[in-house]
């Protein structure tokens, strides 16, 4: 028996190692019993990767609920963050959201920094270990380089940029986030875009573009140009993709491109008019 028990207890800890964050079923199934006939085909389509969306990109909260109808966890993420009015609120709303087991392995909440009222919002990917210990996006290496990127172009966070990423929680070993995860989260990323009213919004590596942009290319292709991405609240509104800070530390030639980015923001935030 204590055999057993240690073989399943290590079955489990392989699958976690693996990803596997949610059963597909309520309680364990009886294997002594025949299965049902004909059982209902699972539907994942919900859980599936999001496509291109032509002319311009859409990313619209209002349309999660219904889509998700079948999919409890993205329902009750979409309804909490739909209730949030304020940051606080919306930040609470994360806290208290127990869909994901990436809350269990994290040390700290990391929501974001910077000024909200900057005008100017960047989303990366997901925490990394300096991140998850401080509970503030961008602190490690990838954070001090992309405060000297902002820094090259007269920004900086203390009063020119707002930041947060896809996902609130560091994933367990920095792995790249689960397509089941970035569709979970992103009910809250689009509120606090809603909530924070930026003019511009930069998109910070692949998994952030993909999943705002609502595209299948990679960051190569997207990044370089400003796309047209609606928002409820808010309308449409301008996002920039560009390169990671994490990925210009492992390839230093890319920086070339990453300031070409950084030099047509800088354009686009000087023509803009003055709010108000």
């Amino acid at each position: 028996m204590e055999q057993d028990r240690a073989a399943l207890l290590a079955a489990l800890a392989l699958q976690s190692d693996w990803g596997a964050d949610e059963a597909l079923e309520e309680a364990p199934p009886d294997r002594s019993r025949a299965p049902a006939r004909d059982p209902a085909p699972l539907d994942l389509r919900d859980n599936a990767a999001p496509g291109p969306r032509a002319p311009a990109a859409r990313a619209v909260a209002s349309a999660v609920p219904a889509a998700h109808a079948a999919a409890p966890l993205a329902a009750r993420a979409a309804i909490g963050a739909a209730a949030a009015d304020s940051l606080a609120a919306l930040r609470d709303a994360i806290a208290a959201f127990d869909g994901s087991s990436l809350r269990e392995t994290a040390t700290n909440l990391v929501f974001a920094d910077g000024a909200p009222e900057a005008g100017l919002m960047m989303i990366g990917e997901a925490p990394g270990a300096d991140e998850d210990r401080l509970g503030r996006p961008f602190v490690g290496q990838s954070g001090q380089l992309l405060d000297r990127m902002l820094a090259s172009v007269g920004l900086s966070r203390e009063d020119g940029v707002y930041i947060t990423n896809i996902l609130p929680w560091r994933p367990p070993g920095n792995r790249t986030p689960t397509d089941a995860e970035i569709a979970l989260f992103l009910p809250f990323v689009l509120r606090h875009i809603a909530l924070v009213r930026p003019r511009h919004v930069v998109l910070l590596g692949g998994v952030s573009a993909k999943a705002l942009l609502r595209a299948k290319d990679g960051i190569t292709r997207l990044r370089g140009r400003w796309h047209q991405v609606e928002v409820e609240g808010i309308g449409t509104l301008p996002m920039l993709a560009t390169l990671h800070p994490a990925y210009l530390l492992r390839t230093p030639a890319a920086k070339r491109d990453a300031w070409a980015d950084l030099l047509l923001l800088r354009r686009t935030i000087d023509a803009a008019p003055s709010p108000g």
